[in-house]
């Protein structure tokens, strides 16, 4: 499964946990990221997926 692309947010969220003193090491900030992307990207397909069974017919 792939991921979504790195957002603003996410690199930015990186980039302070990166820079900052944290308690979690680098490992655990990066692993966490792979994790919430892939998260992402299955509740994306999912949410498209769901909403190509809705056939929406318009008659006038």
């Amino acid at each position: 499964m792939c991921l979504i692309p790195l957002s603003v947010n996410e690199i930015r969220r990186l980039f302070n946990r990166v820079c900052a003193r944290i308690s979690h090491p680098l490992e655990h900030v990066m692993a966490w990221s792979v994790f919430r992307r892939r998260s992402q990207q299955r509740a994306r397909v999912s949410h498209y997926r769901r909403g190509a069974g809705n056939k929406l017919s318009l008659q006038y």
